[in-house]
């Protein structure tokens, strides 16, 4: 879980959802539909928001996040929105999410999630249980972009940097490409030179950082500032 901040979103999640409660008490009373009213609210919110069931399945996101995300409601509810979580972030972010559900407890954790233009940006996801005529109902959340926060706090590795410096500048592109996902292939295409001489230049990068897998070469240019994790 992240640490907390000076201005903590889960208590202003907690306010905002007893206000949104107060409400729905009095449209209750007045014998309105409750339910269709608490997610008219929640979809006109600035802030990304979220609500899951009593089975932890996320059943609703706001405008703010399925625009954030690019992508419809039907294909977020359910399990779909976890589609876009970085790989490497997934079981942190969904075994969080899970163990604060079923000690039905606030939590925060920070993950990386695809955006709609394609890059991964990092958010920071709050919820809080809710509850419905006095029964637990499942969780509401709060997601926020805290990409520019983390690049922010980003400092480059001093003996990283040394090292990719020393590549060739052809060597760096092929570096940046490949860490940025792109196959030696498409690297190769992207600038403008054959398959072979790419793969030679990625076996070189190898030898010169002391690696032997491209998992360690994207290590070493995050580390170096050349790319954002």
């Amino acid at each position: 879980m992240a640490p907390g901040h000076s201005i903590d979103e889960i208590t202003i999640l907690r306010n905002k959802l007893t206000e949104v409660e107060a409400e729905l008490d009095s449209l209750k009373r007045l014998g309105s539909n409750a339910q269709q009213r608490f997610r008219e609210l929640l979809d006109a919110a600035p802030i990304m928001t979220w609500l899951s069931g009593q089975d932890a399945i996320c059943t609703f996101f706001n405008k703010a996040w399925l625009e954030f995300r690019g992508r419809t409601m039907e294909e977020e509810t359910g399990n779909g929105w976890a589609e876009g979580i970085h790989p490497d972030d997934r079981d942190l972010c969904l075994e969080t999410y899970l163990k604060a559900f079923s000690a039905r407890q606030p939590f925060r954790v920070q993950y990386r999630m695809r955006r709609a233009n394609g890059e991964f940006a990092w958010i920071e996801d709050s919820g809080i249980p809710r509850h419905e005529d006095g029964l637990f109902a499942g969780f509401v959340g709060t997601a926020v972009d805290i990409t520019d926060r983390r690049r922010r706090m980003f400092t480059p590795d001093e003996a990283s940097v040394r090292l990719v410096f020393a590549l060739t500048e052809r060597e760096r592109q092929v570096l940046v490409l490949i860490a940025a996902g792109k196959s030696t292939k498409e690297a190769a295409a992207q600038l403008g030179i054959s398959y072979k001489t790419a793969d030679s230049h990625r076996s070189r990068i190898l030898e010169k950082l002391g690696v032997h897998e491209t998992a360690s070469m994207v290590r070493y240019a995050i580390r170096a500032g050349l790319i954002e994790a």
